[in-house]
């Protein structure tokens, strides 16, 4: 199976970092997800309640983002894709956490991370 579902580009703010600076002020976060999941029954019977709810998806990510004070994005990324796969639809996460400007003369550095279910 190859159907996707994308969350692109949400743009957050969180504390996340090792540096005392960063435990202290909200930095943006931005996070992807790609997740696996069968499209087929809800393309077949236009019934959102056979699809992956991805505004549901979304709302919990941000929930986690900016509530959370993690160290390391690594844990965040492995957090995300634990939420995507509480949906037993979806049979995997990609999923890439990235901190803008976080490097003098890079965009952005992060991870990207897949997980699928056990």
């Amino acid at each position: 199976m190859r159907d996707r579902i994308l969350i692109k580009d949400l743009h957050l703010r969180g504390i996340i970092g090792i540096q005392d600076w960063e435990r202290e002020k909200r930095q943006d976060i931005l996070v992807n997800v790609e997740m696996e999941a069968d499209c087929r029954p809800p393309g077949a019977t236009d019934d959102f309640r056979e699809a992956v709810d991805y505004r549901a998806v979304s709302k919990k990510i941000i929930g986690l983002v900016e509530g959370s004070a993690f160290y390391l994005v690594e844990k965040l990324a492995e957090e995300i894709a634990r939420i995507c796969l509480e949906d037993p639809r979806v049979s995997l996460a990609r999923v890439r956490v990235e901190k803008p400007g976080a490097v003098r003369f890079s965009r952005s550095v992060g991870v990207e991370i897949e997980r699928r279910r056990e």
